[in-house]
């Protein structure tokens, strides 16, 4: 096409799988190429995007592994750019609902330009009285996650005993101050005295704990739940989720939203408490966000009223450039992040 500006792109790439341990910096890398600023010609359906924010989460790490076709999502290509959700601008379409100079959330590449052929996970941003960032996380797939996990799978009421692990993170600490808006008691576990903090003075949490300094959990739970949990939203695994199938009560709702303490294991932790289900005639149900876009409307008329009157609070941890990418992604793994990681790709 004579006459397209053609520009660099640069991207990360998956340079090899990782399929145990903590990935490294080194298992990406950033490279350039070059793309043309407009849908290439006869291509359908088509819309090329300038990424302004990616998301970082904890999934990604599962499709850094060479996953088997019958996952529930195909793993990250290696030599390729890996993907995952971002806010972007549309600055071409060929598709018939999007035109140039919408705004969008969903996946994307983490590249500065991206060329979507028929997108199927994309989202038109109306409000823009908010901050655009806010649609990587609190009113993008994190936010969407907490709102179908709290209130569809866990089915809550006032009063009840809300746990959630990795409370300080960009799906736990809107789990948290939803249970608190409800009425509910509510008490969070993180990794440091810094989140714990921001648990309790920032987010509404009735109470938090460091589980780094908790030698017996069960213990733990014990002191902050006398009475036992009512609902527990699982975002960790392990040694935490045993513990607490010690401490529900009868017929508790526990939301498996992520086991983070598992992903980089060679084999997973065995979970030796399950008995209690039974006796406890609890209900354990895992759940994948993308079943529950439906409802991205009534979250949407149940939320921004609550940021816009101060009701829900949300904290971000940006890094600057692709180039910061590799970095932010890993440090999800050794809790170096506080609040929702995100990456800034452009202001523009």
């Amino acid at each position: 096409m004579a006459g397209v500006e053609v520009v660099r792109n640069k991207q990360v790439i998956l340079k090899n799988y990782v399929s145990s341990g903590l990935p490294k910096e080194s298992d990406m890398e950033v490279r350039e190429s070059s793309i043309q600023l407009k849908v290439p010609e006869g291509t359908k359906d088509a819309i090329l995007l300038k990424n302004l924010y990616l998301s970082c989460d904890p999934y990604m790490r599962n499709l850094m592994k060479k996953l088997e076709s019958s996952s529930y999502v195909a793993s990250f290509r290696v030599g390729s750019p890996i993907s995952g959700y971002g806010v972007a601008k549309v600055l071409d379409s060929t598709h018939p609902d999007y035109k140039k100079g919408d705004l969008v959330w969903g996946m994307t590449g983490w590249e500065e330009y991206s060329l979507l052929i028929a997108p199927d996970r994309l989202f038109k941003i109306q409000h823009t009285d908010v901050p655009l960032t806010y649609y990587t996380g609190l009113l993008g797939m994190a936010g969407v996650t907490a709102f179908a996990g709290f209130y569809e799978v866990c089915s809550p009421k006032k009063g009840e005993y809300v746990y959630v692990s990795a409370a300080s993170g960009a799906v736990g600490q809107l789990v948290g101050q939803f249970a608190k808006l409800l009425g509910c008691y509510v008490v969070g576990s993180a990794g440091s005295k810094e989140k714990v903090d921001l648990l309790k003075n920032k987010f509404g949490f009735d109470a938090a704990f460091n589980y780094k300094e908790e030698p017996d959990l069960d213990a733990a739970l014990k002191r902050y739940f006398p009475e036992g949990i009512d609902i527990y939203f699982e975002n960790v695994g392990g040694k935490m989720l045993d513990a607490v199938l010690l401490n529900m009560r009868m017929h508790g709702r526990i939301a498996v939203c992520g086991m983070i303490s598992q992903y980089n294991n060679d084999r997973p932790e065995p979970v030796h408490n399950l008995m209690n289900i039974i006796i406890k005639r609890v209900r354990m149900e895992g759940f994948m966000v993308g079943d529950f876009y439906h409802l991205y409307p009534k979250f949407l008329e149940m939320l921004i009223p609550s940021i816009k009157e101060g009701k829900i609070t949300y904290i971000e941890d940006k890094a600057e450039g692709l180039e910061s990418a590799p970095t932010a992604l890993i440090g999800l793994f050794t809790g170096r992040n506080v609040g929702k990681q995100l990456v800034v790709v452009s202001h523009d």
